[in-house]
């Protein structure tokens, strides 16, 4: 999974901007698919998140603007996401397992569920990389998880956002 992972990076940041929107088609709004806070099907057998007042809302973590940089795109995150920056905050979201097996210290979290094994719910403004201190069960159900939340202005894989020292939560 790593190698998947690590050869679409390549790939896609091989690609200028204006390719990347070319590879697929708009979506409401405008917007290429794979950007965005992702889209809750409704035909999904998975009910969209619960809202909880515990945790940081997807909405204020999917306001990240972007802006060209030579041959690729670079977050531009409002006041209120850098606020999260360095501090403990709770995620709410659905386990993407980056490896095999029944308990993971490894995973990105994201807004919707997966549709598809092959791919990406939504843009990286509506994922987050986890990685936690002790292993969390994977469930198909959403999950929470707590620690420090980091904002990632470049990250090499393009990434926005990681939790480490991360817990489950119930």
């Amino acid at each position: 999974m790593k190698r998947i992972t690590l050869v679409l990076s390549l790939l896609m940041a091989m690609l200028p901007p204006t390719a990347l929107a070319q590879l697929s088609p708009p979506i409401a709004g405008g917007l290429p698919s794979g950007s965005g806070p992702g889209i809750h099907s409704p035909d999904s057998p998975y009910a969209p998140l619960p809202q909880r007042a515990d945790v940081v809302a997807w909405s204020v973590l999917t306001t990240v603007k972007t802006r060209p940089e030579k041959n690729r795109l670079l977050p531009v995150f409002p006041p209120p996401v850098m606020a999260l920056h360095q501090k403990n905050q709770r995620i709410q979201g659905f386990m993407m397992p980056l490896e095999p097996g029944e308990k993971q210290t490894h995973f990105l979290l994201s807004s919707v569920p997966m549709t598809c094994g092959f791919c990406v719910p939504g843009g990286p403004e509506s994922m987050v990389e986890v990685k936690t201190k002790t292993p969390v069960k994977y469930s198909m159900e959403p999950v929470v998880v707590e620690g420090r939340f980091l904002v990632l202005a470049d990250d090499p894989y393009g990434l926005y956002y990681r939790m480490t020292d991360a817990v489950g939560v119930k």
